[in-house]
């Protein structure tokens, strides 16, 4: 069985929050950058995680359709604009161009009603109504957040008691999920997959064992609750989580 190390990813992921405050997106054009930048807006925005993570996920499919060609910050403002349409998030338009615009530029001032601000309305506008066709308007896909919901509440009454209360098993599961969303692989795999997959992680990184579940190919915990499941997918995507916290940011002066 691996185990994973939890100070030590902790300690990672505390390093990249801390490092995200100080990046110099316009020094980036990729789209490990973009991502983090929308992600970074989203916090700003106060979005609730399913807007975030259905912003990702529009991100990344247009992204999958065209490689190249469009500004990625541009299309990560206007995938969190679309998300918290979907949503009912109470942020409007101006308030993501202003923290769009403050987040790419830091220490700027918003942007006052004139030729700058409508230039970049119009732009945000034009963009969605892009990604929008790009996506053939099928915006909404399945998100692994209901299925870990479901799963947690199912481990759950699988566990001591003093355990559950005692190990933050759901907390770091949400977490790592969410932050999964960072990453394009977030579409090459089922949401059941994926739920599972970080449940399994925040496991190990606590050590926790389900009572009287021996987890061998043939009888992982994870086979009742989504029978398609293979170990290797699983690890597949905890590994993938891994190296996307092993990217360190290269920071600006």
């Amino acid at each position: 069985m691996k185990v994973i190390e939890t100070d030590k990813i902790q300690k990672e992921k505390d390093d990249l929050k801390i490092k995200s405050r100080r990046i110099d997106y316009k020094n980036f054009d990729n789209l490990f950058y973009a991502s983090r930048y929308l992600f970074e807006c989203g916090y700003k925005l106060k979005a609730n995680p399913i807007s975030i993570a259905t912003a990702a996920t529009i991100f990344h499919r247009f992204f999958k359709e065209f490689d190249s060609g469009y500004d990625k910050y541009l299309i990560a403002a206007t995938s969190l604009y679309i998300a918290g349409k979907m949503n009912d998030e109470s942020y409007k338009l101006r308030d993501v161009i202003n923290v769009a615009h403050q987040t790419l530029h830091r220490g700027s001032a918003p942007l006052d009603l004139k030729d700058e601000y409508w230039a970049r309305r119009d732009a945000v506008v034009q963009a969605e109504l892009l990604v929008m066709r790009v996506l053939k308007f099928q915006v909404k896909t399945p998100l692994p957040h209901k299925y870990m919901l479901h799963y947690l509440k199912t481990i759950k009454s699988w566990l001591p008691k003093s355990t559950w209360d005692s190990v933050p098993l759901s907390q770091a599961s949400m977490a790592f999920l969410q932050d999964f969303h960072h990453d394009s692989a977030i579409l090459e795999h089922p949401p059941q997959l994926i739920a599972i997959a970080c449940i399994q992680m925040a496991m190990q990184c606590y050590g926790v064992d389900l009572p009287y579940i021996k987890e061998t190919d043939e009888s992982a915990w994870y086979l009742l609750l989504y029978k398609n499941v293979k170990k290797d997918d699983i690890w597949n995507i905890i590994d993938t989580l891994i190296e996307m916290y092993n990217k360190e940011p290269t920071l600006a002066d």
